[in-house]
């Protein structure tokens, strides 16, 4: 059988095409490049990033990642003649973030609590209850055991000082966190340990397998 003349040009066409292709463009490494397309992701995380793992979000060595990080440092903390921002870059537990400057939490803090709103919705309250009875726990054991994203969710209880960072695994990098006295405060209790235990509030299946076993 003699192959579709058409399909086979079609073929070639294709084969052709792709072997032509140009190849992506290098992305450009001098230190004022790097940077800027480090503060893009820097915006994003919710966890501290190492330089490896910088380096291969922006394509860039990681000398260049270190020297466009050691100059952010220094321009937010306003060595570089410009103004000191109300953030910073710092250094967590190996790992790289944007941080809020220390002096200014409690007015983010109260903007926060301004803008949202006064109940908390049915999945941060699941959020919670898992930080409560399983902490120190990091976001993302918190997300295993709810089978979703959390990351607003954590976002929005620690803004509302419910949850706090507690430490940070100095091999990982992941934030442990737990909550708060004002979590105490809210709840009307003195400690955990007046929290309800959860096994009397859960199924263990005893009722249906007694039921198999009468029938």
């Amino acid at each position: 059988m003699t192959a579709d003349p058409t399909t086979a040009d079609r073929d070639t066409t294709v084969d052709t095409a792709a072997a032509t292709a140009p190849a992506p463009a290098p992305r450009p490494t001098d230190a004022a490049s790097v940077a800027r397309r480090l503060e893009a992701i820097l915006l994003v995380v919710d966890e501290p990033q190492s330089l490896v793992s910088l380096a291969a979000a922006v394509a860039a060595p990681v000398p260049a990642v270190r020297q466009a990080v050691a100059a952010l440092v220094a321009d937010y903390d306003g060595e570089t003649g410009g103004p000191r921002r109300g953030f910073e870059l710092r250094e967590v537990g190996g790992g790289w973030r944007l941080y809020v400057r220390e002096e200014y939490d409690d007015v983010v803090g109260e903007f926060v609590n301004t803008q949202a709103p006064s109940r908390l919705s049915q999945a941060a309250l699941e959020t919670l209850a898992v930080i409560a009875y399983k902490q120190p726990v990091t976001r993302g054991q918190v997300a295993s055991i709810r089978a979703v994203n959390v990351d607003s969710v954590v976002r929005t209880l620690l803004a509302r000082g419910l949850i706090t960072e507690v430490f940070t695994d100095p091999d990982t990098g992941a934030i442990h966190y737990g909550t708060t006295d004002q979590l105490l405060v809210h709840l009307g209790i003195n400690s955990l340990d007046e929290l309800p235990h959860i096994s009397p509030l859960l199924d263990d299946g005893s009722d249906g397998f007694d039921g198999e076993v009468l029938k």
